[in-house]
């Protein structure tokens, strides 16, 4: 068997969750490879809605295996607090929720650390959520880091000896962010904070500690299949992405191999997932960005704010471009389109197909986004039509199906499902 990989083409916000739940049916077992609980997987069924943050999305659907991997960064009071939520909605996780004992734990520290960090660098700062996801995969990459499997063996002392570098390491900081007429950071309520993050530890314990590698390939070799669900976005790929305003982790596929310990020969179907438009939070280049009436009716339809910080997302047209760009990456095989509906109301629908680069025409992701890029733009007739109500593609207007056609040939991929509202039903699975 195969481990079919599902992620995000863009800056992440692509509704991978919605996505995750609808295809779970088809698989023994859904895993998370990257990622922490900066991710607001949002799902949409019976009239309720949910939020995932660390969790995977394969969790509403059945008996399935749901595993959280190495690759993975987990804050024990996020995770406690979500489980809880889902607990007292009648979604029971103790037996089929497992966590990999080599994912890595935000501590307490890496929280001050983030916003540390943060007002050091004054105006140059990245726009973190401050949720420690940073630091945490910096402790991991500097061999300082604290993993699941530590909660088993003297877990208190590694603890305090952690804490220690990072309280001295915060120190540092504030130096640096008062120089620059900064605000240092408090590390007032620590013990409060620590506190309720070391029962989110003891809760934690109640679920199955595993060797993910080991029982994931196991799996495979007794014919199980696996998906593995992506969070964040291509774009904010730590090698790959508009660097340094980029995540901490590997999102692309390759990410999945490290993140679960599959081997690449292993990967089979892989799934990318893209909005009909384009969205970015937080700081960073975005060269199809629109700061106009349209950036805004786009915002306000799609209700485009952040999962879990709420902040208003930036919006623009697509970017075949950066698109082309990460399904080569990603060695893509089919496409998702999601909010198809949101652009139901425009008389015309544009699409980046190239960049003007200090003059110079190009179709190649650049090295830097930052300045210089004039985006081109081919306009196509909108569809005008209530996207929500179709069943099938067959409902679809002749503009719509137009935008798909051209989608298709430019970015040289298969468009196999598209979602055209929020709930899991608004999702068209198309003939092949």
């Amino acid at each position: 068997m195969k481990v079919d990989v599902l992620l995000g083409l863009q800056w992440g916000d692509e509704g991978k969750g919605k996505v995750v739940d609808v295809l779970t049916p088809n698989y023994d077992i859904v895993t998370r490879f990257q990622g922490g609980p900066n991710a607001g997987h949002t799902l949409e069924f019976n009239g309720e809605k949910y939020v995932l943050r660390s969790i995977p999305s394969g969790i509403f659907q059945g008996g399935k295996i749901n595993i959280i991997g190495n690759g993975v960064v987990l804050d024990p009071l996020l995770f406690m607090t979500e489980a809880k939520e889902l607990a007292q909605s009648g979604h029971d996780l103790t037996e089929r929720l497992f966590v990999s004992k080599k994912a890595h734990l935000i501590l307490p520290t890496h929280r001050l650390l983030d916003k540390a960090n943060e007002a050091a660098k004054g105006k140059a700062k990245i726009g973190t959520t401050g949720k420690g996801i940073g630091p945490t995969y910096t402790d991991k990459v500097s061999r300082n880091g604290l993993r699941v499997g530590d909660i088993l063996d003297n877990f208190q002392q590694k603890y305090e000896a952690a804490k220690k570098r990072h309280l001295e390491t915060i120190a540092s900081l504030n130096l640096l962010a008062i120089a620059k007429g900064g605000e240092p950071v408090s590390t007032d309520g620590l013990e409060d904070l620590e506190a309720n993050w070391m029962e989110g530890i003891e809760y934690l314990k109640q679920f199955k500690f595993i060797d993910s590698e080991h029982v994931i390939n196991n799996y495979l070799k007794d014919g199980k299949s696996v998906l593995c669900e992506g969070a964040q976005g291509s774009l904010l790929d730590v090698d790959f992405g508009s660097y340094p305003f980029v995540t901490s982790s590997n999102t692309i596929c390759a990410g999945a191999c490290t993140g679960l310990g599959v081997a690449p020969n292993k990967i089979g179907e892989v799934f990318g997932i893209f909005k009909a438009y384009c969205t970015r939070v937080g700081s960073g280049p975005f060269p199809t960005e629109l700061f106009d009436e349209t950036g805004a009716k786009i915002r306000t339809i799609g209700h485009e704010y952040g999962a879990v910080t709420g902040r208003e997302r930036r919006c623009g047209w697509i970017d075949l471009v950066a698109l082309r760009y990460t399904i080569m990456l990603n060695g893509v095989t089919q496409l998702i389109m999601m909010k198809s509906d949101v652009l139901d109301g425009f008389e015309t629908v544009k699409a980046c197909t190239a960049y003007k680069v200090n003059g110079k025409l190009t179709n190649e992701f650049p090295f830097s986004i930052e300045e210089g890029i004039e985006p081109q733009y081919v306009e196509m007739k909108g569809w005008n039509t209530d996207l929500s109500k179709c069943k099938s593609e067959d409902e679809f207007p002749q503009e719509f199906k137009d935008y798909i056609a051209f989608l298709e040939k430019e970015l040289e991929t298969p468009i196999t499902i598209l979602s055209v509202g929020p709930d899991r039903d608004q999702t068209i699975l198309r003939k092949k």
